[in-house]
């Protein structure tokens, strides 16, 4: 089969009266009519990002080229549908053929199209974080590992590993020399633990993230005909927050655009801040030494701070060497100068903070409106504490994301085993539910399914014989359907404890398999609950209600998507996604978060708290100057959140946390040394 694509005419009904002029500003104008070729574009906060790639987008359709021969690659499912959304708004009309989406999402696509070259079914599972982790247990059980020495690294750990090295191309044994050196007596065993997870997702026809990624690339790389096919196809390629982009998303992004050459990247350097999960920073800073000719915008306008916030952010960032030198400038009238506040201990800070925040809130400000920003989540401690006592709503952007929690995954294995037979973790997962059935008798049946569903018909028939015959009152009738049939061959290895749900296991396998459920991801979920989920729930959670909610409001969710495989990989997709505050709650409250997960918000009012040296920048980063800039990096962005007010804040003793467990003295980070005295109001409460 030849994979060459085909050039054809573009006919396009689509008339567009766009006045970029009148629209966008010098700056984005420069970048969105850009001619043909390599184009880096340095985005500055607040500089309209999204509003830059949108307009070109329909800059690109109105100059004539298809919409199916732009690739638009984002990082989250927020950004893609949002950047959708605007393109389909500013166009009138939607563009179905144009691919845009996450790196994630477009990999799997290309792979449900060719996973066959590469010796995986195309009903492959998509395994998350979790899949994965139970996936890497089952490797240390078959090696016996976990038995052998207490101190080898847990699944986590191995996931963690495993991961870097797919997103960066390092070796198990480089990682362990770097970033994982306290691991170094297992190096080889962690290597030999690798090829054995590899080779089990292949066996059990499943891939998880990274592979999405990495078999992409490797299809890509391999098969010219393929190679050549979206080569062709993808005639301009943009690029969102290319400064997050990893060593492996760099490469595809190269590979893809080697015909062309029309390679448009849009990020900010100095909102690099992602090193520590792989990011390659060189792939920004390196783009015009890739691209010989590239041409290089700056959007420096801003759009969401004061002129004194931006004062302060661009002499937060002026001390990194490796850098795009830029000048953020405002569009907004001036305000409030930013405030230093310099206070005794943790505990006063806190105070400052409550009591600050309901002084704005009695002036007008929403308490939604008012961010706690901080390098990591510890330093909130005693902000918690206080928020409490008072008792002033918070919310903090941590904890278990929605489609993490045991109860959607449980539902959902139902729908990822009758898709793909072969995904051990969903078998496992679904069996282990079941009463009087632990981790090694789940194995066994497993191994037992497997050889009965591979064609063994007399056992098959056999099982459906014996269930047939036995009393209905006691076990549910079985329609004979092909993975129901081989799971009643394996009744009689199951333990007596368990015989009555294994039969109603085999019953509600064999309703979902039927043609007129399989199809259907809604009517799976419901089934689920009607076939004993739901007494499960009430048996097994004291927030019954709540969990049968969201399995409720998930098959609601699921009938939007055309088919049970779409449906499974848009929510292995989502659950990258940070879980978001109950849109159903209306209670005001005050945002906590860490700087890395409030990058690309925007508040009214930001707190920086905790900049004290060794906290912020944290003491392992200053051991190097790349890891003191990418800190200084993360300091930026969060100056740059604020629209109207920021404090900067900061305790001189650390109560409790030192070494003996006394106050310790701390000294104020490094990085407000870096910005002159007359920029800030300087408060100080002591």
């Amino acid at each position: 089969m030849s994979h060459e694509y085909v050039l054809k005419p573009f006919t396009s009904e689509i008339r567009l009266n766009i006045d970029y002029a009148r629209e966008l500003n010098e700056q984005q104008l420069a970048a969105v009519t850009a001619a043909p070729g390599p184009a880096l574009v340095i985005a500055g906060a607040g500089s309209g990002k999204t509003r830059t790639l949108t307009y070109r987008v329909a800059y690109l359709i109105e100059q004539g080229i298809p919409p199916e021969r732009i690739l638009l690659l984002t990082f989250t499912n927020k950004a893609a549908g949002e950047m959708m959304r605007r393109v389909s708004d500013l166009l009138g009309q939607e563009l179905r053929s144009l691919w845009g989406g996450t790196f994630h999402s477009i990999g799997a696509r290309v792979l449900r199209l060719h996973a066959d070259t590469l010796g995986y079914q195309k009903d492959f599972t998509i395994l998350d974080r979790d899949d994965a982790k139970d996936l890497i247990k089952a490797c240390l059980a078959d090696a016996k590992i976990d038995k052998q020495d207490k101190h080898f690294p847990k699944p986590d750990v191995l996931n963690e590993i495993f991961s870097l090295a797919a997103n960066t191309h390092k070796t198990v044994q480089e990682l362990v020399d770097g970033q994982f050196s306290y691991f170094s007596q297992f190096a080889a065993e962690i290597t030999d633990q690798q090829k054995r997870y590899h080779a089990r997702k292949r066996a059990t026809n499943g891939m998880d993230f990274d592979d999405l990624l990495a078999l992409w690339l490797k299809l890509l790389q391999e098969h010219a005909d393929i190679r050549e096919h979206y080569q062709r196809r993808f005639q301009f390629i943009l690029v969102d927050e290319y400064q997050d982009t990893n060593k492996l998303q760099g490469d595809l992004i190269d590979l893809l655009a080697a015909r062309h050459h029309n390679v448009t990247v849009v990020g900010d350097d100095a909102q690099s801040i992602y090193a520590w999960r792989g990011a390659n920073f060189a792939n920004i800073l390196d783009f015009p030494k890739r691209y010989p000719g590239a041409k290089v915008f700056k959007i420096e306008m801003n759009y969401r701070s004061t002129p004194e916030i931006l004062n302060v952010a661009n002499a937060a960032i002026a001390a990194n060497v490796n850098q795009f030198a830029k000048e953020l400038s405002p569009a907004r009238k001036s305000g409030v100068k930013p405030a230093l506040v310099q206070c005794h201990d943790a505990g006063q800070q806190a105070q400052f903070i409550a009591q600050r925040a309901l002084e704005l809130r009695d002036e007008g400000t929403s308490l939604n409106h008012i961010a706690v920003l901080y390098r990591s989540h510890f330093h909130a401690l005693e902000l918690q504490l206080e928020l409490t006592r008072q008792q002033i709503p918070f919310s903090i952007t941590s904890g278990i994301r929605f489609f993490e929690q045991a109860h959607i995954k449980d539902a959902t294995a139902y729908l990822k085993f009758v898709a793909n037979p072969r995904d051990e973790v969903s078998f496992k997962r679904l069996v282990l539910l079941l009463p009087g059935i632990g981790a090694k008798g789940a194995e066994k049946l497993f191994q037992l399914f497997q050889g009965r569903s591979r064609g063994d018909e007399t056992l098959i028939e056999s099982g459906r014989r014996k269930a047939e015959s036995e009393n209905e009152s006691e076990t549910p009738h079985v329609v004979p359907c092909k993975i129901a049939s081989a799971l009643q061959a394996c009744a009689q290895a199951v333990p007596k404890k368990a015989a009555v749900a294994w039969a109603q296991f085999v019953a509600t396998i064999s309703q979902l398999e039927a043609e007129n459920t399989r199809r259907n991801a809604a009517k799976m979920l419901r089934l689920v609950m009607d076939a004993g989920y739901d007494d499960y729930l009430k048996e097994t959670y004291d927030n019954y209600e709540r969990r049968l909610d969201e399995i409720q409001q998930l098959a609601e969710f699921a009938f939007q998507f055309g088919s049970v495989e779409e449906f499974l990989t848009q929510l292995a997709l989502l659950t990258n996604v940070e879980a978001e505050d109950d849109p159903g709650d209306d209670t005001e409250k005050i945002k906590l978060s860490t700087i890395h997960q409030a990058k690309g918000l925007e508040f009214e009012i930001v707190f920086v708290i905790m900049l004290c040296d060794g906290l912020f920048p944290s003491a392992r980063s200053t051991a190097s100057n790349d890891g003191e800039e990418e800190e200084r990096r993360l300091f930026y962005v969060s100056v740059t959140r604020a629209k109207n007010e920021l404090y900067l804040t900061y305790p001189n003793m650390r109560g409790g946390f030192g070494a003996s467990g006394v106050d310790t003295y701390q000294s104020p980070s490094r990085f407000l040394s870096e910005i002159p005295k007359d920029l800030l109001n300087e408060w100080n409460l002591r």
